[in-house]
């Protein structure tokens, strides 16, 4: 079942084809029958609604439905060809809910017969959150050529760098040739500067091949400035009720609503049931408002899973206000996603390690103690003032399990909030990078890796769009530069002077990533697949359990956590972000071993095969002594010199060699 209930059975009863996995198929747009092709398309204001054929410009009238809905089914049509919808006699227009448009979002659509493309991963159970790693890339910048078929190719070696999950910035038809892809305005059509039809379902299949999931980043709270046909066919697309910093916000509560509501709940459940989507990530869902007794997220992560049928998938929200009910059950009022971004995270590791607080980091101290309270905690601001805002922030997180927030140390939009839209490691030592790695890697909560971030890459990551000279692209450079004014290190004269122009070529080329970068920085790779490895392997990290974690703070810029795990299984990981730190004595008791237990180092960030320079240990008889910007990782083991000497499996495979 998909959308709400009277359009399925509509759908049902006007013999709408059912394409994928037993789930009743879209039943909006094209859908292609054994007696041709039906359209269906919503515009309650209209009085005459057409289907002009391309390229005869044959005319085909529908027939209106029930609450402003038009269907009609024209034989001896077939895939493959191109229409439009025409309304009251005047311009066509592309069909809101088009497959793809081979032409741009101002051309004309596609027919497309979704049970046309062969799939290979009938066995593929879907995902759960638990043990998930999460690598966001976009389709146009992740390789030179741009396209699905090209990131194909680096599929292996994702899988070999121990990534679970892979992440796509969005995709929906867009206007120009590249775009971050939160301007889209086919919100059902893969754009088609990223391949064919088939492009993104040949991507889908071979990751999951190789036992990759993929989820698909959506953005329901806004559409782009350019292309967008939704309000010709109904003004009740959108509503002046509420604020929304991208244009108009989405009419999900206001007169008219309910069809609004099922353009976009069938618009997920389309990307799972018929491009096997594992899952989305939902962009600012803060930004999308409704009163109504069921929120809009709320029934569409119940209509998602419905869509998934037998397969699990996973729903992840952006949400800047924090609010837990994201990942809390539908029947306890919650939204029931599975994951949430947790932007405190990012926001104390960016202070920490740059040591700058301005802007949006100004509620961050970067200290010790915002670590650990992170890691055990989700979230920072659980409903205390927050001074940027001037207002509360956040909700309190109770039982809510680690795996359901999303921790990463850059994303899409934190790379490019900048002047240079570079990256952490170009922004701090490599010693401290290498640490920072170690505790997003090895923290209970999921996390995320940025597209090139597993290899240092040094392309930035810039805001670009392809708008054509003129009033728009003007606003939008305009914009771009008031956005970044709230650091008052960008809002300088010079500063703001030397903000590129992201409509230019040049932005989006620079943006690409060097792949030939990934043999170059072979250290960083090893960090990242190493760190990866200890976390599938060792059971006491795989736990993922905040609830079985402490921390305690040991000097100015360090502290340890621990892990508890089966009786005499626990873990320590040291983390120092400043100098060394002599810690003799040490009164703090989560130092102390288990009775009859002895600490042994099973891993260091200080290892020369990642870059750094030489291991030393930091436990002695004395006590401990912790060199300044670096990481430990330490097993409890039976207190017997054989035992606590370190373990080779344990090491990095470049020591194993060298061994």
């Amino acid at each position: 079942m998909i959308g709400c209930s009277k359009a399925e059975s509509e759908a049902e009863t006007e013999g709408v084809k059912n394409t994928t996995r037993g789930e009743q198929g879209l039943t909006l747009g094209a859908q292609v029958t054994d007696e041709g092709v039906r359209f269906r398309c919503w515009a309650p204001r209209a009085v005459r609604v057409e289907v002009v054929l391309d390229p005869h410009n044959a005319i085909h009238a529908l027939s209106k439905q029930t609450e402003g809905y038009w269907t009609g089914l024209i034989p001896e049509i077939s895939a493959g060809m191109r229409y439009r919808y025409r309304l009251d006699g005047g311009q066509a227009y592309p069909d809101p809910c088009s497959r793809f448009q081979p032409e741009g979002p101002h051309g004309p659509s596609l027919i497309v017969d979704p049970g046309a493309y062969t799939w290979h991963d009938d066995r593929w159970p879907g995902v759960t959150m638990h043990g998930q790693v999460i690598y966001e890339l976009h389709i146009g910048t992740f390789t030179p050529e741009g396209t699905f078929e090209a990131a194909i190719g680096r599929l292996d070696d994702l899988k070999e760098l121990g990534v679970t999950v892979i992440e796509v910035m969005p995709v929906a038809e867009f206007p120009g040739r590249w775009n971050w892809g939160y301007d889209g305005v086919g919100l059902y059509a893969p754009a088609h500067v990223y391949g064919d039809a088939n492009s993104l379902k040949r991507f889908v299949d071979e990751a999951h091949g190789r036992g990759l999931a993929v989820i698909l980043d959506v953005v329901y709270n806004h559409l782009g400035p350019d292309g967008n046909y939704l309000p010709t066919f109904s003004d009740e697309y959108f509503t002046d009720r509420y604020p929304n910093e991208w244009g108009q916000a989405i009419n999900f509560d206001g007169p008219g609503s309910r069809p609004v509501r099922e353009f976009f709940i069938q618009n997920a459940c389309y990307w799972i049931a018929e491009y096997h989507v594992d899952g989305l990530r939902l962009d600012a869902v803060h930004a999308f408002h409704d009163a109504s007794p069921v929120h809009v997220v709320a029934e569409l992560s119940q209509a998602a899973r419905r869509a998934a049928g037998t397969r699990s998938i996973i729903l992840i929200a952006e949400c800047e206000a924090q609010w837990v009910q994201t990942i809390q059950p539908v029947a306890q009022g919650g939204w029931g996603l599975d994951g949430v971004w947790s932007e405190d995270f990012h926001h104390t590791v960016r202070v920490a390690a740059t040591g700058r607080s301005e802007g949006y980091y100004s509620d961050y101290r970067g200290a010790p103690q915002e670590f650990i309270s992170c890691v055990k905690r989700g979230f920072l601001y659980q409903g205390q003032r927050y001074e940027w805002q001037g207002k509360p922030r956040g909700t309190v997180v109770s039982e809510e399990p680690a795996e359901g927030f999303v921790f990463f140390l850059q994303n899409h939009d934190q790379i490019a909030n900048q002047l240079w839209g570079d990256r952490l490691h170009q922004k701090v030592s490599p010693s401290l990078y290498r640490t920072l790695t170690a505790l997003v890697l090895l923290a209970p909560e999921t996390p995320l890796l940025f597209m090139g971030q597993e290899f240092g890459a040094s392309a930035p990551f810039l805001f670009f769009t392809d708008f054509p000279p003129g009033q728009l692209a003007q606003d939008i450079q305009r914009g771009r530069k008031q956005f970044l004014a709230q650091f008052p290190s960008y809002a300088s004269s010079a500063a703001q002077d030397a903000i590129g122009d992201p409509c230019a070529p040049s932005t989006f080329e620079r943006s690409k990533l060097d792949w030939a970068e990934r043999g170059r920085h072979a250290g960083t790779l090893a960090l990242h697949r190493d760190l990866l490895r200890l976390r599938r392997e060792d059971e006491t990290i795989a736990q993922q359990r905040r609830d079985l974690i402490d921390g305690a703070v040991i000097g100015p810029s360090a502290f340890v956590l621990r892990y508890a795990g089966r009786p005499g299984e626990d873990r320590l990981l040291l983390v120092n972000l400043g100098p060394d730190l002599d810690f003799r004595p040490c009164p703090e008791p989560l130092l102390a071993p288990p009775i009859g237990r002895a600490w042994a180092l099973r891993w260091s960030s200080d290892a020369p095969s990642y870059g750094g320079p030489g291991v030393i240990e930091p436990l002695s008889e004395t006590g401990w002594k912790i060199p300044g910007g670096a990481a430990f990782f330490y097993a409890s083991v039976r207190d017997t010199p054989q035992e606590t000497a370190t373990n080779p499996a344990m090491a990095s495979p470049h020591e194993k060699e060298s061994s």
